[in-house]
């Protein structure tokens, strides 16, 4: 069986750290922002992290085991 080739759109994605956590962007920062205000807009500027039970399928696929 070949090797698996790294997904490149999980890495345009995410953000892998020195220990192994996952970082991403959220959502709801692209469009429709004239109704929300500047508190939440900031908010949704931070990155957060990934949940473990999906980090292990984004290490997976990542080639970072």
């Amino acid at each position: 069986m070949p090797k698996l080739k790294t997904r490149r759109s999980l890495m345009k994605r995410y953000k892998i750290t020195s220990q192994n956590k996952i970082m991403r962007r959220r959502s709801g920062k692209s469009h429709l922002l004239a109704k929300k205000n500047s508190n939440k807009k900031r908010t949704l500027s931070l990155a957060s992290q990934v949940s473990k039970a999906d980090s292990k399928a984004i290490l997976f696929y990542t080639n970072i085991n």
